[in-house]
């Protein structure tokens, strides 16, 4: 059954998950971009939300508060995350949220996390990590390249990893992590060739938030059986 779909917040990204959304089961109920009324996204069914790292702990409030579950696009937030749960608990709804939504990414994070692992006692091994992106991206390093890290680190990989970003152009984002030695190197690297494979993640993870209630990551919808 076609799903009701609530944008909050209609740049680029916006505009692309309208454009999708019809091929991925929803209709565009509502589009809520910068100053408009909120009031517009009541009889939705879910909300996915790309706007600013400052804005999104109090447009997930107005959601939650709706009882609309939401998938939060944005990057940057991460140390409000205690207020995005208690609006999530304390509305019975339901958040999903990630650095990145595209599958190829969730899986690399996978890939460089199991590296990371098997290397983690070859001392010989240094790591490096680094990206590009647009030169309008923000934040740098960007919330895929954090995320990465803790990835390494959270699978033993406890040496120093040399972190860089560039930003130039209009890249729409590649991440590179590698492993050197006196013998030999690694290279893995994922690049994105639109801001499509985002946008089609960020839906997948709205039809599956509908009737959930928790907060959740992109890897939940993806590696977790119902």
């Amino acid at each position: 059954m076609e799903q009701k779909l609530a944008i909050v917040g209609y740049g680029k990204m916006g505009q692309l998950i309208a454009q999708l959304a019809p091929a991925c089961g929803f209709s565009v109920h509502a589009a809520i971009d910068i100053n408009d009324d909120f009031a517009k996204a009541q009889g939705a069914d879910v909300a996915i939300e790309f706007t600013t790292p400052e804005a999104v702990v109090g447009n997930v409030e107005k959601l939650a508060a709706m009882k609309l579950p939401v998938v939060i696009g944005t990057t940057g937030w991460l140390q409000h995350m205690d207020r995005v749960k208690a609006a999530a608990d304390r509305n019975g709804t339901g958040v999903v949220w990630s650095p990145n939504f595209s599958v190829g990414v969730n899986v690399f994070f996978r890939l460089v996390r199991e590296a990371a692992r098997l290397l983690a006692d070859e001392a010989e091994y240094g790591a490096w990590a680094w990206e590009i992106h647009h030169d309008t991206k923000k934040d740098a390093p960007s919330g895929t390249m954090i995320k990465l890290v803790e990835e390494m680190n959270s699978a033993g990989y406890v040496r120093n990893i040399d972190v860089s970003s560039s930003r130039a152009g209009r890249h729409p984002g590649t991440h590179e992590i590698g492993f050197d030695s006196a013998a030999d190197t690694i290279t893995l690297r994922h690049a994105a060739r639109s801001r499509e494979g985002f946008a089609r993640g960020a839906l997948k993870a709205g039809q599956w938030i509908v009737g959930k209630q928790g907060v959740f990551e992109f890897s939940d919808v993806l590696f977790t059986k119902r």
